[in-house]
């Protein structure tokens, strides 16, 4: 009874947070994660005794992640005016990736003497943006940044959970590797649209008073039964949601009738709003977990606070090379790279006995805590100086239509 009535306390706190976060500026994961790590003093102080927590952070991580690119993938419209924004940010999200990962990777081998191999699996997590944490904090942001940073923080959770596979999986890197990687994509893109037709059908075609929910778990469903098979199961949920969300693309095709393509819009407009709120929900107890289980000599770690800072450091020099190369403004992109969700999930996925002494959940919270204060920071000097900005151009208005008049 008293755990029901906490969790139902905190994730109305956590909304409370979602709430006044694009005032603040403060980012909930930052306020979820404090707020998680006090409940967990509190419950030490006061000697209550709780179930163990730590097996449900995998499962929510998961749920989280599906839910959270299947939401960025349904705010994205696809058409001709895309393709530029698609290509930079589609190689803003792969190409500091694969840097970062062999620059950090080879930090790692260099000062620890561990197999390169090793290296880059533990370095990758490390290299991906937080769509979990990035797609949220740019909702004030104008329409052009914030598809940037809703395709790249998509895009680079897909491409940093393939490449981390990639390696993980492999133990050699021949031709023949590549060529089944390949055939891999291949067969993905083929399981995609046929679950896609699937699933666009039942969304229109079933009249029961419940009909999102089942939706919701034959894609969680899909996604598992690829990733058993070490499919790159997210190319699944990034097409699904781009599908369903730009059907209207399509209705020049007579077979799209059939798909009745007004109906479809207005019941897809209803499951973006379920899978919002689901997002959300899972999402806040995934954070809020995570604070909880975590130590506060872990948060602390002195020993590991100059990696940290180490690779915060190489995050944004990558991240500022690949802004200016794109041609994309510097600010507040820059300092939109945080890590989070991804993160987490990678490091428990790996094996203890592929885990190194230099990684570990001290350096993964410190990393993940500065890039989210960095993206807070920027963020709120960035809105500051934008409404200065605004506050100048309408002072001086008045002055340009005096002589006008």
């Amino acid at each position: 009874m008293t755990i029901i009535i906490t969790f139902c306390v905190l994730l109305l706190v956590a909304y409370l947070f979602d709430l006044t976060s694009s005032k603040t500026k403060i980012p909930s994961v930052i306020l979820l994660l404090l707020m998680g790590w006090g409940v967990r003093q509190i419950t030490d102080l006061l000697a209550i005794d709780l179930p163990d927590f730590s097996y449900v952070l995998p499962i929510l991580g998961t749920i989280g992640l599906i839910l959270i690119v299947l939401e960025g993938s349904l705010e994205l419209e696809l058409n001709q005016s895309k393709i530029d924004l698609i290509k930079k940010s589609s190689l803003g999200a792969f190409l500091p990736l694969l840097a970062m990962a062999f620059i950090v990777a080879y930090l790692f081998h260099y000062y620890g003497g561990y197999p390169f191999k090793t290296c880059l699996s533990n370095a990758i997590p490390f290299c991906v943006i937080s769509s979990a944490i990035a797609i949220p904090s740019v909702r004030n942001l104008s329409q052009r940044k914030r598809e940037f940073v809703i395709y790249e923080s998509s895009l680079s959770d897909i491409f940093g959970v393939i490449l981390f596979n990639f390696i993980l999986y492999n133990t050699t890197f021949g031709t023949a590797t590549f060529g089944y990687f390949f055939l891999q994509i291949l067969i993905i893109i083929v399981v995609s649209f046929l679950a896609t037709v699937l699933l666009s059908f039942l969304l229109n075609k079933i009249d029961h008073h419940i009909k999102f929910v089942p939706i919701i778990l034959l894609i969680i469903l899909i996604y598992e039964i690829s990733k058993m098979y070490h499919l790159p199961a997210l190319f699944f949920i990034l097409i699904f949601g781009l599908s369903i969300n730009n059907f209207d693309e399509l209705k020049r095709y007579k077979w799209s009738e059939r798909f009745r393509p007004e109906s479809l819009s207005k019941e897809v407009e209803k499951f973006k709003e379920l899978n919002i709120e689901a997002a959300f929900v899972i999402r806040a107890l995934f954070f809020l977990l995570f604070g909880y289980l975590l130590e506060t000599s872990e948060i602390l770690n002195p020993d590991t606070f100059i990696w940290a800072l180490g690779i915060v450091a190489i995050i944004f020099a990558l991240r500022a090379v690949q802004l200016l190369l794109s041609k994309m403004p510097l600010m507040p992109l820059l300092f939109v790279a945080p890590r989070g969700l991804i993160t987490i999930l990678l490091f428990l996925s790996l094996d203890a006995s592929l885990k190194i002494p230099l990684v570990n959940k001290s350096l993964i919270i410190q990393v993940i805590v500065l890039t989210t204060l960095f993206m807070m920071f920027g963020i709120m000097i960035s809105s500051k100086k934008e409404e200065l900005k605004k506050e100048k151009e309408e002072k001086e208005a008045p002055k340009k239509e005096e002589p006008a008049a």
